[in-house]
């Protein structure tokens, strides 16, 4: 009789650690390698897109040009396994770790992979390239408690906004796996300080001072004030007037961005594959400017596996939307609900994502398809069914969430040859982010930050009236049918003229400018 015991068999299945993005949401992903003798096969599994399967010959010739025997090489089957399984994930952030994982499994290096989180593309000669949504997955690496994160040289900047993680930087394989065995002294980059970062917009080439659009005083008023609660706008004129040269003024009086603001447009624009190689972080607000023949899929957001669109882009900045009746109704209509609540949500067959929609909408349009109707000098050659069908473009349910809607004539000759008036943008803007204090310090301690956001029970706080300004908006309400909306609305715009003239109370002038720029959309 055989007392002896069976050998236990060795375990040839190792786990590291990486992470995929969905939305602007990371998670945790287990890369699973295990190398089992057998006939040769590399296979992975786990919900993969094509890219994730196309990377087995690309991780095969940088695992043999680092000077390591690929798996082709090996009697092996190797079985790479992404966990969560349910889970669809995609791109090319999972080189490094499965080929790492490979090399684990076959005992060709030797490390502790417990408390370090892997990303990076791999090149045919074993470097390591950039990757996209590295800021949202070293947020997730930090709040579940990892150690430190390996990533490409690239991404080492971006990394480094996240306090409390060990961001370790490397160009190749090789460099990888002499850090992971002791063998090279890699220091953890140092922590980068937003202020390093921010620039002066002034000096940008696109930059357009307001100072130098003559004329359009009525225009620039409204342009400050929607600065100042950020709040929508749709300018009617007609060709030439400086619809379009007063929206990109706009940008250059929007307050500066706080870390926080900037810390999210910064997540968006890296899921996104749009930072600068200059900055790792976004420092001036985002100015969108889509054509009229984009998709509502490239506006809205969306996708096989859904990713932000123009609105998300434009967070907190602004969405320009040029000759805004050319837009396809369907794409117009679907801008209804993220102005309504700042969010949207994308669904598809592979999951549903939400992104950050609070954007200021700035919207320019001809009153007529020739542009002349309403001009004094020129004859306008529109008949009226080809007017109401262009206004028809522009549906009553979205012209009542845009808050400022006016009129843009054109200028005379001498105030175009004149001299500039009026202040600058630089002047201007601290005014607006003085208004903005005052918001900030009304609404501490919620996630609204500025008075077009307030919702039902802030406006009843914060936009109460005295009895002849109440009077006033109550004939204005019955005089031009103004809805329960175009109401919140008026009160909203108000309470920013308020903040303006740095007035605790709203008073009649007030409301009465508030007004004057809700019932100007009949004459749109």
């Amino acid at each position: 009789m055989n007392n002896s015991k069976k050998t236990k068999p060795k375990p040839t299945s190792v786990r590291i650690f990486s992470a995929a993005v969905v939305g602007l949401n990371a998670f945790p992903v287990e890369v699973e390698a295990d190398a089992s003798p057998g006939l040769h096969s590399f296979n992975i599994v786990g919900l993969t897109d094509k890219a994730v399967d196309e990377s087995k010959d690309r991780i095969g010739s940088a695992i043999k040009n680092s000077g390591f025997t690929p798996p082709i090489k090996k009697n092996r089957r190797i079985v790479i396994n992404l966990a969560p399984a349910d889970i669809k994930k995609g791109g090319s952030l999972y080189d490094l770790p499965i080929a790492l994982g490979y090399l684990l499994a076959t005992s060709q290096i030797k490390f502790d992979a417990s408390e370090t989180v892997f990303l990076g593309e791999l090149s045919l000669d074993g470097s390591v390239k950039k990757i996209n949504g590295v800021l949202p997955i070293v947020q997730m690496v930090v709040k579940n408690g990892f150690k430190r994160v390996v990533l490409p040289t690239e991404n080492s900047n971006e990394a480094s906004l996240v306090s409390g993680i060990d961001v370790i930087s490397i160009k190749n394989i090789s460099e990888a796996v002499g850090y992971l065995h002791g063998e090279i002294n890699l220091i953890p980059h140092e922590n980068i300080k937003y202020n390093d970062f921010i620039g002066n917009n002034d000096d940008a080439e696109d930059f357009i001072d307001i100072s130098q659009i003559k004329g359009q005083e009525s225009a620039k008023r409204a342009l400050v004030i929607s600065a100042a609660g950020n709040h929508n706008i749709l300018m009617s004129g007609p060709p030439g007037g400086g619809k379009t040269l007063l929206s990109k003024a706009l940008s250059g009086i929007l307050p500066a961005m706080d870390y926080d603001e900037a810390l999210e447009i910064t997540k968006i624009y890296s899921v996104a594959g749009m930072l600068s190689a200059n900055s790792p972080i976004v420092t001036t607000r985002p100015f969108r400017s889509p054509h009229h023949t984009t998709s509502s899929v490239a506006v809205i957001g969306g996708g096989t596996s859904p990713r932000p669109g123009e609105i998300t882009l434009a967070h907190r900045g602004v969405l320009f939307l040029d000759e805004v009746p050319e837009f396809p109704r369907s794409v117009l209509e679907s801008l209804r609900q993220p102005l309504e609540n700042g969010v949207v949500v994308v669904s598809r067959a592979s999951g549903t994502a939400k992104f950050p929609a609070r954007f200021l909408l700035v919207a320019a349009m001809n009153p007529c398809p020739c542009g002349n109707f309403g001009d004094d000098k020129l004859v306008c050659v529109c008949n009226a069914n080809s007017i109401n069908k262009y206004h028809k473009k522009m549906s009553g349910p979205l012209l009542d969430r845009i808050d400022i809607q006016i009129n843009v004539s054109r200028e005379t000759y001498d105030k175009m040859t004149g001299p500039s008036t009026g202040q600058n943008s630089t002047e201007i803007r601290q005014i607006v982010e003085k208004a903005r204090t005052i918001q900030k310090a009304r609404f501490l301690g919620s996630k609204t930050l500025t008075n077009s956001e307030m919702g039902i029970k802030e406006i009843e706080t914060h936009c109460k009236l005295p009895k002849d300004a109440e009077e006033l908006i109550k004939s204005a309400f019955v005089t031009h049918n103004i809805s329960g909306r175009g109401y919140h609305k008026i009160l909203k715009i108000a309470r920013t003229i308020a903040d303006l003239d740095e007035s605790n109370q709203i008073q009649v002038p007030h409301i009465a400018e508030a007004i004057g720029y809700r019932i100007v959309k009949n004459e749109l």
